[in-house]
């Protein structure tokens, strides 16, 4: 395979986040997205990382060595020699955020343990709320209704659209409600209705978390959640708002990570100006 050498690397850097359930790279320069991807965690987070990166690079024949700056951020955060820094989920969630919506003091980010509410100002985290580490309030539900409905994940949401009469269901652990909603197929429901109702109670809990936080407008909502157009509309009807959606919802926190990347190494830069001028 032929490369493209940069002939000016150090405007390029990496964010690299892994996730309980999806590994996330986004390549930089100069604030603009050059290449990103995403693969399954699996058990080896170490593997998914350099899985990740490796993927992200190939597509747009870039060599690791060309690469400047990487900052890790995520539940899975791995030490390896290429990482110079690392950075929490929260502060590059907010910061990919920022870039993409300035607009934005609330941010709803449904990921594949729990659901995460954070209030932001300018970027800046101002707080945070964590639901319960239980699937049935994370975006675990999602990824395990496909396989009960026999349907891909991306006409999950469409279809919900079309329900006339929701299924209700409490969310209360995520087992029982996969065994509910095993009993309504066998019994006939229509798909689009039992979507629905899952939607529903996602966006009751989320609801809730939200108006604990006190909402404050404009409102983002990503993460892999943000990615069915079902539970999005179910989002906005609780809360009554109309809810901003990054074209690429899952990779927001790694996209933060890039940033935060392309502000210290010009951070670096300019210290290492300072004790060129000293000396």
């Amino acid at each position: 395979m032929n490369y493209i050498r940069t002939e000016n690397p150090r405007t390029i850097v990496a964010g690299i986040d892994v996730g309980a359930v999806f590994s996330k790279a986004v390549i930089l320069e100069a604030g603009t997205i050059l290449s990103h991807h995403l693969v399954p965690s699996g058990k080896n987070y170490r593997t998914a990382a350099e899985s990740v990166i490796s993927e992200a690079l190939s597509k747009i024949r870039i060599r690791l060595e060309d690469i400047s700056y990487i900052v890790g951020t995520g539940i899975g955060k791995v030490d390896l020699p290429y990482i110079k820094n690392h950075a929490s989920e929260i502060s590059c969630q907010a910061l990919g955020i920022f870039h993409l919506f300035p607009s934005v003091k609330t941010i709803i980010d449904m990921g594949g343990q729990s659901t995460r509410i954070i209030k932001v100002d300018k970027g800046a985290v101002v707080n945070f709320l964590n639901s319960e580490r239980c699937a049935a309030g994370s975006g675990r539900i999602l990824q395990i209704l496909p396989n009960i409905m026999q349907m891909d994940f991306k006409d999950i949401g469409p279809l919900s659209l079309k329900s006339k009469s929701k299924v209700k269901f409490t969310l209360a652990c995520a087992v029982f409600v996969e065994s509910e909603i095993i009993s309504r197929i066998a019994e006939g429901t229509p798909k689009e209705d039992i979507i629905a109702g899952i939607h529903e109670g996602l966006a009751s809990k989320i609801a809730n978390l939200v108006e604990n936080m006190k909402l404050d407008i404009d409102c983002a909502f990503t993460g892999g959640g943000a990615k069915d157009i079902g539970l999005t509309k179910a989002i906005e009807e609780k809360l009554s708002i109309t809810l901003l959606v990054p074209p690429e919802p899952q990779i927001t926190t790694a996209f933060g990570a890039a940033l935060l990347a392309e502000k210290k190494l010009h951070m670096e830069s300019l210290d290492s100006t300072s004790i060129k001028e000293i000396a």
